[in-house]
């Protein structure tokens, strides 16, 4: 197994000082305990040690002399120094350009209290004086720090436990397996998923473990580490996915009738999060990218004239980025919408690694935002259905939010979902940077890979953008590929069968002219190369190209009559979609729904509760039932073979309070 490499980077302008330095700190690494692989390198000048930390992803921590000077040349008097960058402003660059490395000031005793102050509010870890040359003090504290940083506390005291291999008299039952162990129906299974899947499935019975409701042990220390990595004042795990952390979020800030303003092109789990906290929604239609079928982001005039006319909203939540990889420029939104006392919920669901490249900051929270929900199973190294809550609020109620989020998780979590978000934080921590710049590489040659196939195309962000959105400094997340398959001569569903069956190859999604690829810190470039075989050998074959069929347009958000919890909760009666005579029902036109419903893709409801039906959504529907093209329909009650809508009854509709 490879073992960890730490490189501390020293940054002094003495050529002679700087040698003394690194030879005292690497005698140290050779003789004292070294666990991490610290090794210590140095440069003069502030330029290249921000080349350096820039090129060199294993670069952990960095030493900088308060003052860098250089000696002045152009005629001026020989020997003459003059200020390269202050301590503060190279501080200040290394944090914006890696904010998870270790920053220390070498400083002279009696500039103390001058440096000290004026880096106080800067993230600076520590000050050495630099007359002392105590090297191995100052190697064992930044080998402290590196073990700090590298501790996955909960990680660590499961494994603890599972070797104290302790009789269970206590749930789950399959007992560590042995249940399952040497049983001639299910020991199979057991063997697949191996040992310690079962060992690790543990009881809130095993108090060290700590408790994902009430923590104060290892898991509090765990979500602590993950809050300083990500940027957030605090951060709770979640092992119900981001789908229950947006509920739990919305239940904390909206009480029943409060307002909140949210993108139509939202999770599904934001719709129901608005059914569970009884809010009233103020839809925000997406824009459309009608070439390709591509859902984006809310235009900023729309979002900026919705919190205008809305100052009395809670709360706004925004996707960024998008599945596709579109991310809003947030800072402005969110400091509109602060002026308004508005807090911001930004769903971060597919950017979770952001924080760890400058190449896709700012994140939500660096932005301003109040909370951010992120799948660290979707783009990070967690099991799926481990999710983090980042919270920044400054009115964060913490009470009131640790009542909703013990409202949805389970009094028996999962641990090894938990175990995998401490893991996942370190390794963002101690290599993602490394990792995201391999990804951002491989996204590079893939992109150019597929071009040459002279068949596919890869649409860039000018391709993406609808044009309602084309200056609101929308920024393109390079990690998702979407590919225009629309020459290749196969339809989406034939081209995808085709890779699964004949390639091995499972593509992320599509629509009706494009399939998305989505590439991680787990992508190797032996992987981008099977997919440029696949896509040039289906090239070569050279079919003409067909005509595809475009998927029915959402038509725009209609009239919500009434809040989406009440309409939810009526009873309702199905109505069917078709009439006798197969044509679209005309009993449909003016009915309230009460259920959402929504096609799949793209994923967008065309109706939510409470909202007003149509003979132009009557008619999308119709449209959609018929398609040869196999669409989900989320929502649609079948009797029968009949297709039904949910609607509400006219006696249902008296008995409630009309909001539009």
């Amino acid at each position: 197994m490879p073992k960890p490499l730490s490189r501390i980077l020293v940054i002094e302008d003495e050529p002679l000082v700087l040698r003394e330095i690194l030879k005292g700190l690497n005698a140290a690494a050779r003789t004292l305990d070294n666990p991490f692989g610290i090794a210590f390198g140095g440069v003069a000048t502030a330029q290249e040690a921000l080349a350096a930390i820039e090129s060199d992803g294993d670069i952990q921590a960095v030493i900088v002399d308060d003052k860098l000077y250089t000696l002045a040349g152009n005629g001026k008097r020989a020997g003459a120094k003059t200020l390269q960058m202050s301590a503060l402003e190279l501080v200040q660059r290394i944090t914006g350009l890696r904010p998870e490395l270790n920053v220390y000031i070498l400083i002279a005793k009696e500039q103390e209290d001058e440096v000290v102050d004026a880096l106080f509010t800067e993230a600076v870890d520590g000050y050495f004086y630099r007359e002392e040359r105590d090297y191995r003090g100052i190697y064992r504290i930044l080998n402290a720090q590196i073990q700090e940083k590298a501790r996955t506390p909960f990680t660590d005291q499961l494994k603890n436990y599972v070797w104290m291999a302790k009789d269970q008299w206590h749930t789950p039952g399959h007992s560590s397996g042995e249940s399952l162990r040497g049983s001639p129906w299910v020991n199979d299974f057991y063997e697949f998923m191996g040992d310690h899947v079962f060992d690790a499935d543990l009881s809130v019975s095993v108090p060290m473990l700590d408790s994902l409701m009430e923590p104060k042990g290892v898991i509090a220390e765990a979500q602590a580490l993950a809050a300083k990595a990500f940027g957030a004042r605090r951060t709770f795990f979640a092992t119900n996915g981001t789908s229950t952390a947006n509920k739990v979020i919305f239940q904390t800030l909206l009480a029943p009738g409060e307002k909140l303003l949210l993108d139509r092109n939202c999770h599904k789990s934001v719709h129901h999060g608005v059914v569970l906290s009884g809010a009233q929604p103020v839809y925000l239609d997406s824009a459309l990218n009608r070439k390709f079928g591509l859902y984006g982001p809310v235009s900023k005039k729309t979002i900026l004239e919705a919190i205008r006319r809305h100052p009395d909203a809670e709360a706004l939540i925004l996707t960024s980025c998008t599945y596709d990889g579109l991310r809003y420029d947030l800072a402005p939104i969110v400091a509109a919408a602060h002026a308004k006392g508005i807090k911001v919920i930004v769903d971060e669901a597919w950017y979770g690694f952001a924080r760890f490249h400058p190449a896709f900051r700012p994140t939500a929270m660096e932005a301003g935002a109040d909370y951010a929900t992120q799948s660290t199973h979707k783009v990070l190294s967690a099991f799926s259905q481990a999710s983090m809550i980042h919270v920044n609020d400054p009115g964060f109620r913490e009470h009131l939010f640790r009542e909703n989020f013990n409202m949805h998780t389970s009094t028996s979590p999962q641990y090894a979902l938990i175990a995998s978000l401490d893991v996942a934080r370190k390794q963002a921590v101690m290599e993602g940077y490394k990792l995201l710049a391999r990804t951002l590489m491989l996204a590079r040659e893939l992109r150019e890979q597929i071009n040459s196939t002279d068949m596919f195309r890869v649409l860039e962000l000018e391709d993406l953008l609808p044009d309602e959105v084309r200056h609101d400094g929308i920024r393109l997340d390079p990690t998702k590929v979407t590919v225009d398959v629309s020459g290749c001569g196969y339809t989406v569903d034939e081209l995808q069968k085709e890779l699964f069956d004949r390639y091995n190859i499972q593509i992320e999604k599509s629509t009706f002219n494009t399939i998305t690829l989505l590439l991680t810190i787990g992508t190797t470039r032996s992987k981008v190369s099977r997919l440029y075989d696949a896509l040039m050998r289906i090239a070569r074959e050279k079919r003409a190209a067909r005509r595809l069929v475009r998927t029915p347009e959402i038509p725009a958000f209609t009239k919500l009559r009434y809040l989406p919890r009440d309409a939810y909760y009526c009873g309702g009666e199905l109505v069917p979609v078709f009439d006798d005579q197969e044509r679209v029902n005309r009993a449909l036109r003016g009915r309230i729904c009460a259920d959402g419903i929504v096609p799949y893709p793209p994923g967008i409801p065309v109706l939510v509760p409470g909202q007003l039906i149509t003979p132009d959504i009557a008619e999308y529907l119709a449209r959609l039932l018929r398609s040869q093209k196999r669409i989900e329909l989320h929502g649609i009650v079948h009797e029968g073979y009949q297709p039904c809508v949910r609607a509400l009854r006219p006696q249902e509709e008296k008995a409630l309070r009309r909001i539009g």
